[in-house]
């Protein structure tokens, strides 16, 4: 039953209820504990569902829908079905009327996607669209690295900070573990940069898209536990030589095998070369690599 206030939403029959009236109507101040920032602009919305590209055929996934502006603009497309993931339980009831609209194309699922394996919820061909709450969004892309075989195209807005590190080359500021995993297994581009002011309520950071299409040939999940301990060794430490900051993991010894300099430090190796260096690890201790570095974990202590 919807809260106090929400008397005056137009019954299903009716036009859809104006966003800001669905964020007064249902209680959706936003929470910082969600890390919510709710887009309303329409305009700039479907310009954002746009930079997916053809829906046509496609399942989609969203994540953190709040009060639903993005899942509107998703369902103008030709996408087959949307599955909303909300566990903000105010959302879930502010969406509600756009599934009686569209009851055949919406699902929405009450659940935290950190805990949940998304790819197994819809069918191929499916892509995950998305304005991602501020506090999960880097544990949330690892995760789906993880599985980027199952997905044709994610895209997603971070804080511009993080999606500029997503995107960055070696030897920049930005470039650090994230990049690295992100590139080594997906095509990554900055799409779209969103001020403040688009937000409601507005964050101090100015947020950015990024469209990230997995390559056609993705590593086992052996190799990518391997490239995750390799990564989260090297930036842990990126202040420090890689003979350092790769002596838990074989230091010298490993970096030898693949002809890369100890002197050396992370932000200068290429994904190639952590590749090389991920390969040799798997090589060396082919059952040293089951345990994962936990996806909170982004591996870039002075990033």
């Amino acid at each position: 039953m919807p809260p106090s206030g929400a008397a005056d939403i137009p019954p299903p029959s009716g036009e859809l209820t104006p966003l800001s009236g669905v964020v007064r109507g249902y209680g959706l101040d936003a929470r910082k504990s969600l890390g919510q920032h709710f887009l309303l602009d329409a305009n700039l919305i479907a310009r954002i569902a746009r930079q997916a590209g053809d829906l046509d055929g496609r399942h989609v996934v969203e994540v953190g829908p709040g009060p639903g502006g993005l899942t509107r603009a998703l369902l103008d497309t030709a996408a087959t079905t949307i599955t909303a993931v909300e566990v903000d339980r105010r959302a879930v009831r502010a969406i509600t009327e756009l599934q009686t609209h569209h009851p055949d194309r919406l699902r929405i699922l009450e659940a935290d996607a950190l805990a949940l394996d998304l790819a197994g919820l819809v069918p191929a061909p499916r892509q995950i669209i998305a304005n991602l709450p501020y506090n999960i969004g880097s544990p949330l892309l690892v995760g789906w690295l993880r599985q980027a075989s199952q997905w044709e195209r994610l895209t997603l807005m971070f804080q511009q900070e993080v999606a500029e590190r997503i995107c960055a080359a070696p030897d920049t500021d930005g470039y650090g573990r994230l990049g690295v995993l992100a590139q080594w297994v997906a095509h990554c581009e900055f799409r779209l940069r969103v001020p403040p002011q688009a937000f409601s309520p507005p964050p101090k950071v100015f947020s950015a898209v990024v469209v990230i299409t997995p390559h056609t040939e993705q590593p086992s999940s052996t190799l990518f536990r391997a490239m995750e301990r390799v990564t989260a060794a090297a930036f842990g430490q990126r202040r420090k030589m890689l003979r350092g900051s790769l002596k838990s993991i074989g230091g010298e010894s490993l970096l030898a095998r693949v002809g890369i300099d100890g002197a050396r430090r992370a932000e200068t190796l290429t994904v190639a070369e952590f590749d090389a260096l991920a390969r040799a690890l798997t090589a060396r201790e082919p059952h040293a690599t089951s345990s994962a570095v936990s996806p909170n974990d982004d591996g870039d202590s002075a990033a």
